[in-house]
């Protein structure tokens, strides 16, 4: 070796051990928390085919975050069965529930503190714009028309068909989601229910009907087919469209509640301006 090639080569060396020490410094930092999908389960089959399908779609949005499914009831794996699995690494769950109900106020809260500090919970779906979007595009595929005459639109109404719940607070999120709906679409939208509360799904039917509302839909609140879905739809006079299912614009609210629960000083300013 010539004295004028020893700086060169020392200087690959140097660049090279800086390489391999940032290498090493990155294979060592953890990766981002797990993202649990908190599915309700359900006996339809349909369903956890639906919430695959949305898991493939939000792993596609965020290659990077590892993402899970739980269940509370019906289908495995069920939710602490999930939690076990990640032993003590980080995780978020992300309930596909769009009210704050029993099921998010008591039941997987109590999952996870039976597991592990480490768990964040983030919030339901609803109420929300991406929400909202799925819902409208649901409606349009199912034969909604996007320009009508005024005339139309007095005529038109929508019933926005969801679970139900006794816990008033999931009432409240409902029609939230109800509002920001009527407001897209510029015609009265009605919430109501398969369950548990009132009005129930005929009673809205009848309420606009009553009011001179006879061009009426079904907009499905549901995020996978089941049996309150398919009952809802076929009360339909009308049209009733899909489910929410695996729409893209689910898998980005999947994506933003996991966001959300990692900066929980996070607010909910869109909804004022949806």
């Amino acid at each position: 070796m010539t004295a004028s090639n020893r700086p060169r080569d020392e200087s690959r060396i140097r660049l090279d051990s800086t390489a391999h020490l940032m290498d090493s410094i990155s294979s060592q930092r953890p990766g981002p928390p797990a993202l649990v999908l908190v599915a309700h389960g359900s006996r339809d089959p349909r369903a956890l085919h639906t919430v695959r399908a949305l898991m493939e779609r939000v792993r596609r949005l965020r290659p990077a975050v590892p993402v899970r499914v739980g269940h509370i009831e019906l289908n495995e794996p069920l939710l602490p069965d999930a939690l076990a699995a990640l032993g003590t690494a980080p995780a978020v769950l992300v309930p596909l529930l769009l009210t704050h109900g029993h099921h998010v106020k008591r039941d997987i809260p109590e999952a996870v503190a039976a597991a592990a500090p480490h768990v964040r919970v983030a919030a339901p779906l609803g109420p929300h714009p991406l929400l909202v979007d799925t819902l409208y595009a649901r409606l349009v595929a199912a034969g909604w028309r996007i320009r009508t005459t005024e005339a139309t639109r007095r005529g038109s109404g929508v019933v926005l068909a969801a679970a139900g719940s006794r816990d008033p607070g999931s009432a409240v999120d409902t029609r939230r989601t109800a509002g920001l709906l009527a407001d897209r679409l510029g015609v009265p939208v009605v919430p109501a229910y398969a369950s548990a509360a009132t009005p129930t799904v005929p009673a809205a039917l009848s309420a606009l009907a009553a009011g001179g509302r006879h061009r009426i839909a079904v907009a499905s609140c549901f995020t996978a087919p089941g049996r309150f879905a398919t009952q809802c739809a076929e009360q339909a006079p009308w049209i009733a469209s899909a489910p929410l299912g695996a729409h893209p614009a689910m898998a980005r609210l999947v994506l933003h509640r996991y966001d959300q629960a990692l900066t929980p000083a996070t607010t909910e300013p869109e909804l004022a301006s949806a």
